[in-house]
């Protein structure tokens, strides 16, 4: 007789596991925390790490892309943006945009993410490394929270990353965007780049794609077949009236093979830009992304007249590509350089399709924290008056005579604002116009009012000195008014910023104005229409700063500067080298005269031009 099996189970204890059954806390469907990193409900849109810092965004340039009617009136223009993308994005409208994607530093080299040396650019990749992981994942979070709220209900996002902090990201995300918002994960597979022998190769970035809502865009996409293998034809066995093979699945739905096979979550059909080859795409930084692969979400997940965004601008890619399919754009980045760049690109992109294209709307330069004080000093002076106290914290404008505004209610301070001219200073007559102005007000009569602020580029010596007569003059009413003289261009106006705190972060380069380089070029002729243009003896005219970029366009159309192919950056391999200031040219053609024009960037963000018209022999 067999003996009967005993199942060890019944005889053997299983090991406790409380801790693998517990419950863990939930967010949608997924067990992570509730709140993404860095979350403070009691200030809420991650201020309590980035205060909210509030200055008014400065329109620097409106580049017409209609080259045969100059047209601004062609609706609402695309938006090219430079400033700390965080403080941009608080300024825009919520639910305006239909597709974002970005394609941020990656969690790995600090030096090696910062690619255009601006001082702005430092600034800011000093916050994203301040805390290690945990200090980067909250400064992307901060980001994602505001990209959540522009997002139409229609709306998706890509967040382009790699396998430094992918999977810290894709939690990070679970929680702003919702688990059940996560539609996929897209591996984009390359060959390019070094390898080594002690592990598996990393060849693929991660692409996260979120939705707003189920209601996103998203439009069918398919590859095309590279290689018809042997024996393809079995695949689709049905052929119509025009030669065309298909095959019907089981749901009844049609495939035909010239259509392609649908798209996977892994591309491998795109490839990375190799240094050496893509000449005519690659502009010179290791990060850049091939626009196949730009083109193939844009195409995905937006319509035709839609806006798409990038906060990650780099050399313009995503606007060059949005701009080619017919979509809106806003493209913002931290670096003055990567702007002008893109401001190039764009140019050139437009001009390849046909410049006078009437589909192609203008767009904007602007900046948002450092300011060009020559644009400004273009302004009236009642648009200067209005940007500086959009500057300046709880301003109200004063309908009394003689005051411009009041900052605060209760008591309220009288402010006055000089003119736009960067020549202009406040003279002794303004200080006394400005102290009887407050005399008339019944604060002055009735109340403790003694004093009012005055705002301008500069002030004369006797208006100092009337000032402090005025402080001085023994028991007469005036006396009791002290005027408060602060400069514009001087770190008492900074300390005036909305909610500014430096608890965390660099805040001291915003609020700032900076001033074109002095460009001088020497014109040198080498031989038969073939010039040397030197422009060594720049020197930038903002304290501290250096050159770092240069731009040369050799056929200027006055009023359009479009730098040439290759032109538009000027990669060092050393960042503390200065690009090379020299060019040579050879001009094709017979025209005798020719106008040649630089543009010049340095570092703090003062950009310079030069042109002269040459009598080329």
């Amino acid at each position: 007789m067999e003996e009967a099996r005993t199942d060890p189970a019944e005889h053997v204890a299983l090991p406790q596991q409380d801790q693998i059954y517990r419950p863990p806390k939930r967010f949608g469907h997924t067990p992570v925390p509730r709140e993404p990193l860095g979350w403070d409900p009691k200030q809420p849109g991650f201020r309590n790490h980035y205060p909210n810092v509030r200055l008014p965004i400065q329109v620097v340039d409106r580049v017409s892309l209609d080259a045969e009617h100059q047209s601004r009136e062609r609706g609402q223009p695309n938006r090219l943006i430079w400033g700390d993308n965080l403080h941009v994005m608080r300024q825009l409208p919520s639910e305006s945009i239909d597709l974002i994607y970005i394609d941020p530093p990656f969690f790995s080299n600090r030096n090696y993410n910062v690619i255009w040396g601006d001082k702005n650019e430092e600034r800011s990749f000093n916050d994203i490394w301040e805390g290690g992981l945990d200090g980067y994942l909250i400064w992307l979070n901060a980001r994602l929270y505001e990209m959540k709220r522009l997002l139409k209900p229609t709306g998706s996002i890509y967040v382009h990353c790699d396998w430094h902090a992918s999977h810290y990201i894709k939690v990070e995300m679970d929680n702003i965007f919702g688990y059940e918002n996560f539609r996929n994960e897209v591996a984009w597979c390359y060959d390019t780049a070094g390898r080594t022998k002690k592990r598996w190769n990393r060849k693929h970035d991660v692409i996260f794609y979120y939705v707003k809502s189920d209601s996103a865009v998203f439009n069918e996409m398919r590859i095309p077949r590279m290689n018809r293998t042997e024996g393809w034809e079995s695949w689709y066995p049905l052929v119509d009236e025009d030669g065309r093979r298909y095959q019907i699945d089981g749901k009844g739905y049609i495939y035909y093979a010239d259509e392609g096979r649908l798209a996977n979550d892994w591309w491998d059909d795109i490839r990375a830009l190799h240094p050496n080859q893509d000449k005519t795409e690659r502009i010179g930084y290791p990060t850049q992304k091939p626009e196949l692969l730009i083109e193939r979400i844009i195409r995905a997940s937006s319509s035709e007249g839609g806006v798409v965004a990038d906060f990650f601008g780099g050399g313009g890619g995503t606007g060059a590509v949005a701009q080619r399919l017919g979509r809106r754009w806003i493209v913002c980045d931290q670096s003055r350089v990567a702007v002008a760049v893109t401001a190039e690109r764009l140019k050139n992109a437009a001009q390849s399709r046909g410049l006078n294209d009437p589909e192609i709307p203008d767009f904007t330069i602007e900046h948002w924290g450092v300011y060009e004080a020559s644009k400004l000093s273009e302004a009236t002076d009642e648009e200067f008056r209005q940007f500086v106290l959009d500057c300046y914290r709880n301003c109200t404008p004063s309908d009394d005579e003689g005051i411009h505004a009041y900052q605060g209610s209760n008591p309220r301070l009288p402010i006055w604002v000089g003119s736009a001219s960067l020549r202009s200073r406040v003279s002794a007559e303004d200080v006394v116009a400005f102290a009887s102005a407050i005399q008339r007000l019944p604060e002055y009569r009735d109340g403790p009012l003694q004093s009012g602020i005055m705002l301008a580029w500069g002030f004369a010596p006797d208006a100092r000195a009337q000032a402090e007569d005025l402080a001085n003059e023994g028991k007469t009413a005036i006396e009791l008014v002290q005027l408060q003289q602060v400069t514009l261009e001087s770190g008492e106006f900074r300390k005036h910023i909305a909610d500014l705190s430096t608890e965390r972060g660099d805040y001291s380069e915003f609020l700032t104005f900076v001033r074109p380089p002095n460009v001088r070029v020497d014109v040198k002729r080498l031989g038969p229409r073939n010039y040397q243009f030197d422009a060594t003896a720049t020197r930038a005219s903002n304290a501290d700063a250096k050159i770092i970029n240069i731009q040369w366009d050799f056929a200027y159309n006055e009023g359009k500067f479009a730098a040439a192919p290759g032109e538009w950056f000027q990669k060092t391999k050393n960042k503390n080298a200065v690009p090379s200031l020299v060019a040579r040219h050879v001009f094709p053609g017979s025209r005798k005269r020719i106008r040649v024009a630089c543009r010049i960037q340095d570092d703090k963000g003062g950009e310079g031009m030069w042109q002269k018209l040459i009598d080329v022999e």
